[in-house]
């Protein structure tokens, strides 16, 4: 009886070890706004979900509350690029002058390369860069300097159903001690800029590692 008390107590803290609940991008607003449900992700992706691209196993991490969590290893995920609208350029009043280092989750981005589509559970990160020197031995251009901020947007139709495209935006503060997790960002700050882009809240056409995975997708 002891013996097997301690084997239920020990499945017991498995299951509640494995039952973690399952994370950008504009240059936002303020306020907060955070979801409360900490339903846990899917593990795996399906050969469905991969042709409908509905839902990943999500980079997206909540703690109790809902809040969502800072990856720790996001600059490991796949890296797509980093556009840049420096203040040169723009009459000194660029709205967005740094420049922004963009990744996606590597579930999602393997999704996207599936289906051509942004699926549930998609996580996209900004880190955001600034303009350091503009004089290289290789000659005159723009250089990144130091992080400045960080920044994500999530996509999940159930979690935040009341969100265009089901697209969250979060906000980790400024460098170089970014919050642990993000403060949620108003819709209509967010929305502003990107209900203008080319592809599901996402400025596709401006990341070449994403162009080539649509066409790989579309191809098929």
């Amino acid at each position: 009886m002891m013996r097997h008390n301690r084997n239920l107590m020990g499945a017991t803290s498995l299951l509640a070890g494995t039952a973690f609940a399952s994370l950008l991008l504009s240059g936002c607003g303020t306020g907060a706004n955070t979801g409360t449900s900490t339903e846990a992700p899917k593990t795996k992706v399906t050969a469905a979900e991969r042709d409908s691209g509905m839902k990943v196993k999500s980079g997206a991490n909540y703690n109790e509350q809902g809040e969502l969590r800072r990856p720790q290893d996001y600059r490991e995920w796949v890296f797509v690029g980093a556009p840049v609208t420096p203040n040169d350029l723009n009459d000194g009043k660029a709205a967005f002058p740094e420049f922004h280092n963009v990744y996606i989750d590597p579930a999602s981005y393997a999704a996207y390369k599936q289906t051509g589509k942004f699926a549930d559970g998609t996580v996209i990160l900004k880190e955001l860069v600034s303009v350091g020197s503009k004089r290289m031995d290789s000659g005159n251009g723009y250089f990144q300097g130091e992080f400045v901020s960080l920044e994500a947007m999530v996509k999940d139709s159930r979690r935040f159903d009341d969100e265009p495209g089901g697209w969250a935006f979060f906000r980790f503060g400024e460098a170089p001690d970014y919050a642990t997790v993000g403060t949620r960002m108003k819709t209509e700050s967010c929305n502003a800029c990107h209900s203008g882009a080319n592809e599901d809240y996402v400025f596709t056409h401006t990341y070449p590692v994403l162009r080539a995975a649509k066409h790989a997708a579309t191809a098929k």
